[in-house]
């Protein structure tokens, strides 16, 4: 089985998605070799195994690729397990360490105990922050009460926070492109003093900033945004302030990108897209979102027992995705759950490669 190359038409800006479904052999078939997948697989790369599945009727799965975990789960991940190791159970991680409850709860099974903030970690006890990254108070609490701990922070985040203070140092007010309440958002804002950023969400919201016309401004994004929406919500940024300022390169990471840009190459071919993660993964809601916008019905699930057998009826071809925060067993596990009523055959959609690894805190490897 080759694995497909596929070209995809950028949408544009006025968020009308292009989808194509033009497939060319690829060279990339070393990348879906048929070697038995490991436990902690998690990348795209990931091996694929054929069921033995009789007389049922059949069922053409494409398989996105990138999917899965990023760079920045990967490490976020394996610092609480490598802390788990070097300090021993428990290690107690701020918040979730990434939006997936398989892998929160794999992560409590060898230890770990998440709360929501630094106050309910015992003294002497070391402490992860999440991946979403925090405001500034928080290792400041915890190096007031001389705690251990470990920034888990996703370096394309942090990368985030320090636009933020450099822009703050020119003398400018942020506009910044996120979704209220997201933990990542709430990280972000807490790297400046109250006031000098304000959140917008949507185009509207543009349109209902009161800000003085001298006001030097400059914008920066959530890092696991729509890129379509995102990119509307800019344009519209700079046609009201045409001075204001805005990164070298956007602050939407890699892994946001690819993951979208495949289920864009694939959904108009699908009957049905399903994605795997969970209701309060920002990238993984943005999955659905695009392949709703390209016309095709998309589900959101986090486990393969969610899957109701009646979305199959009429669908020959299913797109199949795994958000950032999702392990590639999972994949496996709806494989096997689509494998109970049609007999599956699986093509894998390959868009890019990723080859990205993030270090791991100094503490970890020294």
């Amino acid at each position: 089985m080759q694995p497909l190359q596929v070209a995809a038409r950028k949408g544009n800006r006025l968020g009308r998605i292009s989808c194509m479904f033009q497939f060319e052999a690829s060279g990339l078939s070393e990348a879906f070799h048929t070697a038995p997948i490991p436990a902690k697989a998690c990348h795209m790369n990931a091996p694929f195994q054929q069921s033995q599945q009789g007389d049922l009727p059949p069922l053409q799965v494409l398989i996105a690729a990138p999917r899965g975990f990023c760079a920045g789960v990967d490490r976020a991940i394996e610092i609480v397990e490598r802390a788990l190791e070097k300090y021993g159970a428990p290690v107690y991680v701020r918040h979730e360490i990434v939006h997936n409850k398989f892998v929160v709860d794999s992560l409590k099974a060898k230890g770990a105990v998440f709360v929501e903030e630094v106050s309910e970690v015992p003294d002497d006890v070391p402490v992860v922050f999440s991946a979403h990254g925090v405001p500034k108070s928080v290792p400041a609490e915890a190096e007031d009460r001389g705690l251990d701990y470990l920034d888990a922070t996703c370096p394309l985040v942090s990368k985030v926070h320090r636009q933020a203070e450099r822009q703050l140092e020119k003398g400018r007010h942020i506009i910044f492109v996120g979704h209220a309440g997201h933990p990542e958002v709430i990280g972000t804002f807490g790297q400046v003093p109250e006031g000098n950023m304000t959140l917008v969400e949507t185009v509207e919201d543009v349109a209902a900033l009161d800000l003085a016309s001298d006001t030097p401004l400059a914008f920066l994004t959530q890092t696991t945004l729509s890129v379509d929406d995102t990119a509307e919500i800019i344009a519209a940024l700079k046609v009201r302030f045409p001075a204001i300022a805005g990164p070298k390169a956007e602050d939407i990471c890699y892994a946001t990108s690819n993951r979208q840009a495949a289920v864009k190459a694939m959904a108009a071919g699908c009957d049905l897209v399903l994605v795997i993660g969970a209701p309060n993964s920002s990238n993984s809601l943005r999955l659905v979102e695009v392949a709703e916008r390209c016309g095709t019905t998309s589900k959101l699930i986090q486990r393969g027992d969610e899957i109701d057998p009646a979305w199959l009826e009429g669908v020959g071809t299913v797109g199949l995705t795994a958000g950032a925060s999702a392990p590639e067993m999972l994949v496996r596990e709806v494989i096997a759950a689509l494998s109970q009523w049609r007999k599956v055959e699986e093509t894998p959609i390959v868009t890019a490669e990723e080859k990205m690894v993030f270090k791991l805190p100094r503490q970890l490897v020294d």
